[in-house]
């Protein structure tokens, strides 16, 4: 893909990434606070755990691709100051947004630019924003089946759910 197509791709991503932005949170302010260690399984993350993760691995990602590499991802201990959901969304609506942006105003030279993930994967700027979305959406759809069974509802995501009818 030469820098144009890329650009081109990178601001359609950036389009489905900004709408996307709207159902995390709403996922994200619709978990109960009283039951934040719910967990499924003993291998899953706890509740408060997946809000930290989707808070600070959305921007994270990011920022990543906008400085065209990946430093060692955030601390989502109790140290990261998200103790409630709604920390998380207003990390997110602050963040979030601006990270966004950087990556907006990224030349077309640079999301062609092949990043290196921890000897991982490497692959073109434009590559990882398109996996950063499908990275919050992955998480975004466990946090929203703990939901309900933590008493909590399920917002709309793309449309309206169950609890929303």
């Amino acid at each position: 893909m030469n820098s144009t197509e890329a650009k081109t791709v990178a601001d359609f991503l950036i389009a489905d990434f900004e709408n996307e932005m709207q159902a995390t949170m709403r996922i994200l302010g619709a978990v109960p606070d009283g039951h934040l260690d719910y967990r499924p399984d003993p291998k899953s993350k706890t509740a408060l755990g997946l809000v930290r993760h989707i808070a600070l691995e959305d921007e994270w990602l990011l920022n990543s691709i906008a400085n065209g590499e990946f430093t060692p991802p955030p601390d989502d201990s109790d140290t990261c100051g998200i103790m409630s959901p709604a920390d998380a969304v207003a990390r997110y609506k602050e963040k979030v947004p601006a990270a966004l942006n950087r990556v907006r105003a990224l030349p077309a030279e640079k999301l062609t630019a092949v990043i290196d993930m921890f000897g991982m994967i490497q692959a073109p700027g434009v590559n990882f924003l398109a996996m950063t979305t499908k990275h919050s959406v992955h998480h975004r759809g466990q946090l929203s089946t703990y939901l309900r069974p933590m008493g909590g509802q399920v917002p709309g995501i793309y449309g309206p759910s169950a609890d929303t009818q």
